[in-house]
């Protein structure tokens, strides 16, 4: 299914950036210098593009054509799904006010960074593995094929209609810039 494929790919950039703010969080957790603006910047991916884009068609649009099909909302994978996501948010809050903590001098908040970070990290990955692996092929076998094209052109509207021209693209050299900066010390 096109949809999932999409995700799919969208996971790929998401595990990379989750990769880097491991990477990150482990070389400020061993007293490394460490930007704190790179956990501000991983935030806003986060934000921007792990939920303002990948989670706004689950939600908006895979979500609803699954219970559509017959997928109950409450006690199963779904509601699983949208609870992570709402963990995930808070952990991005968490870690974006403790940044914002140290870069106003509060040093003892590098701490919080970490473990907001890294707590984020490992639900995020266990996260993709849950949707690569049971969601999508439920979504893919209970969405009728008729209605499969019209998830996907949905996932087109999320991406050119509500949001900016381009973002994408800004999300991923997002994504490859904190690579880089990881990948640099």
């Amino acid at each position: 299914m096109e949809a999932t494929r999409i995700l799919m790919e969208e996971h790929r950039v998401i595990e990379r950036v989750i990769a880097s703010l491991e990477a990150g969080a482990k070389q400020l957790e061993s007293g490394k210098p460490m930007r704190i603006g790179f956990f501000i910047q991983a935030a806003e991916f986060i934000k921007g593009f792990a939920d303002g884009c990948h989670h706004r068609k689950e939600e908006g649009v895979l979500f609803p054509a699954m219970e559509a099909a017959g997928v109950a909302r409450e006690g199963g994978p779904i509601s699983v799904m949208l609870a992570e996501h709402e963990q995930g948010r808070q952990f991005t809050r968490s870690m974006r006010q403790a940044a914002e903590k140290v870069q106003a001098g509060e040093t003892s908040a590098k701490a919080e960074i970490c473990q907001n970070a890294l707590a984020y990290a490992a639900l995020l990955r266990q996260h993709i593995v849950k949707k690569d692996n049971v969601l999508f092929p439920m979504a893919e076998r209970v969405i009728p094929l008729a209605k499969q094209a019209e998830v996907a052109e949905a996932f087109e509207r999320v991406e050119h209609e509500e949001t900016e021209e381009g973002v994408h693209e800004k999300f991923l050299g997002m994504a490859e810039a904190l690579e880089q900066e990881v990948k640099a010390k």
